[in-house]
């Protein structure tokens, strides 16, 4: 199920990538909900809020590195959970969607633009939606006894 997920995540991703270079130009930005939402096409070089701008390699390894991982940690741990699985899962997916822009224009592809943040992209989302799960399901208080080894006390 693991790589189902990755993979509908990637395609998700990179489909709504391909439509908007397809229709846009660069710097391009259609109001969808004027003022609140708009598609706003934009390559970023850096990071999350263009941090490290123009570090493609170094982000590159970085994210091989991640999606490696998160490959172990799925079969060390997510198959026994399904939230935490999931998480995961989605966390890659989104990982590999912005790994395929660097590794294809050296930059990441993004367009949601919400006007009071820094414009995004699908695989963002998904990145933060699976980073969420994690931390939910390893914070909640028998999961984290469990993961520390602890048993709970009846």
């Amino acid at each position: 199920m693991f790589f189902v997920i990755v993979f509908a995540v990637l395609v998700a991703d990179q489909a709504s990538k391909f439509i908007i270079q397809s229709n846009l130009a660069e710097l391009q930005s259609v109001p969808i909900i004027p003022d609140i939402f708009h598609i706003t096409y934009v390559l970023n070089p850096g990071a999350a809020f263009s941090l490290l701008a123009y570090r493609t390699s170094f982000f590159i390894i970085v994210t091989i590195v991640a999606v490696i991982l998160s490959v172990y940690f799925y079969y060390k741990f997510g198959r026994k959970d399904l939230i935490l699985g999931l998480g995961i899962a989605l966390q890659c997916g989104g990982a590999v969607g912005n790994l395929i822009d660097r590794l294809r224009i050296g930059k990441v592809v993004d367009f949601l633009d919400f006007r009071f943040w820094p414009v995004f992209n699908i695989a963002d989302s998904f990145i933060c939606i699976g980073v969420a799960l994690i931390c939910w399901q390893l914070l909640k208080p028998e999961k984290k006894s469990a993961h520390l080894g602890v048993e709970e006390e009846q």
